[in-house]
């Protein structure tokens, strides 16, 4: 499962580029692009603790 945020990145980055280096700029190419992009750096942010819960969790374990 966390290899599907890596591909959707990926996957984004090159539609985004592809749409963005050609002559005529597809806009629903490069939104798709974007989008996948930012769809799998948020599902990837979601798995990374905050480091405030871990500093309030060292704390109260003293």
């Amino acid at each position: 499962m966390k290899y599907l945020n890596y591909i959707l990145i990926v996957v984004g980055a090159i539609v985004a580029l592809y749409a963005n280096g050609s002559k005529e700029q597809n806009q629903y190419i490069l939104i798709t692009g974007i989008v996948l992009l930012m769809v799998g750096i948020y599902r990837l942010s979601r798995t990374i603790p905050s480091k405030r819960d871990k500093d309030n969790k060292l704390n109260s374990d003293e």
